[in-house]
């Protein structure tokens, strides 16, 4: 059999493998990660060119979040409150948050700008939302971290005009002493129709985990799921809003611990036949 001709790999190639390593480590374990393929480069400007490149995108998915100086409160890194490569709003406490993505860490803030935030017609519907979110992922999620952004119309001064807010739910469980991780993300935009009166919410459900002792087994959940209520006064809206996210959200949850149940009666049966066959 004639050899097999190795060829070496492109820079470009490298990139793309190391970008591809980056943006599907487990959640909570990117720099472990980092630290392997820089090692195997074993070049350092090809790493910082792929670190560069992967890290932001990797953090905006898994949204992360980052304490800001000063206990000024944390920040969470995601799209809708990304103003520039490096700075991101916190819509409530009205600041903007710099970051480095690479070592994962705020490394200042400032005052947002006026143009930066909504009016304040539309923040009296931002704020009343956020309480109510607040108040159910206290209870619901004992690490999580929440935002409500506004992600169209934020000039629009009354009524008469459509808008969009996005609430976005984050809780991340990281235990890598017992060998496992896990986040909840969960984004949810929801549409204000002025003229037809309407809410309408768009959820995207999102569960990760990873357990790595004896062995390597991620789990990548994702479900969508909508809804709709009436356009009504701020808090009435928001009690809604946060009603509605409550409910799906707690059905998704019950159902995935169906399926664990069903996965572990599944293996048990298994195990049982195995014994009786052999």
């Amino acid at each position: 059999m004639a050899d097999i001709e190795e060829t070496e790999l492109s820079d470009k190639q490298k990139n793309e493998i190391a970008k591809w390593f980056l943006l599907n480590s487990p959640v909570g374990e990117i720099q472990y990660v980092a630290k392997d393929v820089k090692a195997i480069l074993n070049d350092d400007a090809l790493y910082n060119e792929a670190a560069s490149e992967a890290f932001p995108l990797y953090n905006k998915s898994h949204m992360i979040c980052l304490g800001m100086p000063g206990r000024a409160g944390d920040v969470l890194v995601t799209s809708f409150g990304e103003l520039n490569e490096k700075e991101y709003l916190e819509p409530r406490t009205a600041q903007v948050a710099k970051i480095d993505h690479i070592k994962q860490v705020c490394t200042g803030a400032r005052p947002a700008l006026d143009e930066e935030l909504p009016s304040a017609y539309i923040e009296e519907f931002r704020c009343a939302v956020d309480m109510e979110i607040l108040k159910y992922v206290g209870e619901a999620y004992p690490k999580g971290i929440c935002s409500v952004y506004c992600t169209n119309g934020k000039d629009v001064e009354g009524p008469g005009s459509d808008f969009e807010l996005a609430v976005v739910i984050s809780a991340t469980r990281l235990s890598p002493q017992n060998f496992c991780n896990g986040s909840w993300r969960s984004v949810w935009n929801i549409e204000f129709r002025d003229e037809e009166q309407l809410l309408e919410l768009k959820g995207k459900l999102q569960v990760g985990a990873h357990y790595f002792e004896e062995g390597n087994v991620q789990l990548d959940a994702k479900h969508e799921c909508k809804d709709s209520s009436i356009f009504q006064s701020p808090d009435d809206c928001a009690i809604t809003i946060a009603s509605i996210i409550r409910h799906h959200e707690t059905e998704y949850l019950a159902s995935l611990q169906v399926l664990y149940i069903l996965l572990l009666l599944v293996k048990w049966f298994i195990f049982i036949f195995s014994k009786v066959l052999y």
